[in-house]
């Protein structure tokens, strides 16, 4: 016997019409018939965001729209395959902030957790996807948020064993975006992106055999005052979305889901900068 209850989506209705227009293109480019679905668009777009904030199993809905447990995986990432096309890139982003007045941006990496194991990294006995610090399996995302947090723009997913200046190296192209915008909007970043200070602005490392002077102490200070705010982007897109808690898909899939969120985020909010 099963128990049937109510339940709300913490979403505005506009916003799930807008995911359902979304679809309802996407139909019509794939040149999908009418009538061959189960599922109306609208229906589709509330079972993605279903999975997006609440991180409600595909199995569970599945079952709630009276679909396979396959067809629920494929709509699910058609779903966010269509959000994540709606992402802003690197260069759009950052010229919004400039239009916006901001001097600066934050830059900061979050690592997304995943079920998925047993990948081979380049060293022997370490897994591609472990993250050490973290002490779990996950995805390394890079978050470019406003002054106040806001985030901006994610990128794509790399491997959890990846520090934060690895993967700002690995993404092409950002580090010469990042470097062809300095004179006019500074990137902060905190000292694990020491290894590229000649782009981003970090604060100042303590020497081996001696401390900082005051001067430095201070410029810190203010730097990390600015810079700390950053982790608010990361905060809010793992708060908002619980299934960027713990992603149990493929995790090359992380960089589209995060993506989604992002413009989720944006939509819910009317705000993209």
């Amino acid at each position: 016997m099963s128990i049937s209850y109510t339940a709300i989506l913490p979403v505005r209705e506009a916003t799930v019409l807008r995911l359902s227009a979304l679809l309802s293109a996407e139909r019509q480019r794939i040149g999908t018939r009418t009538g061959t679905r189960v599922l109306t668009c609208y229906r589709q777009a509330v079972m993605v965001l279903r999975w997006l904030l609440d991180g409600t199993r595909v199995k569970q809905l599945a079952l709630d729209n009276a679909i396979s447990e396959s067809t629920g995986y494929q709509r699910l990432h058609e779903g966010i395959d269509v959000l994540a096309a709606q992402a802003p890139g690197l260069h759009a982003a950052l010229l919004a902030a400039k239009a916006a007045g901001y001097d600066y941006v934050l830059l900061d990496g979050t690592v997304i957790e995943t079920d998925r194991v047993s990948t081979p990294g380049p060293t022997d006995g370490v897994d591609l996807w472990w993250a050490k610090k973290h002490k779990n399996h996950g995805g390394n995302v890079q978050v470019i948020t406003a002054p106040d947090g806001w985030p901006l723009w994610t990128s794509p997913v790399r491997p959890g064993r990846e520090h934060d200046t690895t993967c700002l190296r690995a993404h092409p192209g950002l580090l010469d975006t990042l470097k062809a915008v300095r004179g006019e909007l500074r990137t902060l970043t905190d000292l694990g992106y020491q290894g590229e200070a000649d782009t981003v602005v970090v604060a100042f490392k303590r020497p081996p055999n001696g401390g900082l002077t005051l001067a430095k102490q201070q410029l810190n200070q203010a730097h990390n005052r600015l810079r700390a705010v950053g982790e608010r982007g990361n905060s809010l897109l793992k708060t908002t979305f619980k299934a960027l808690r713990n992603v149990s898909l493929n995790p090359w899939r992380i960089s589209q889901i995060v993506a989604a969120a992002l413009v989720v985020l944006h939509i819910e909010h009317d705000r993209t900068t």
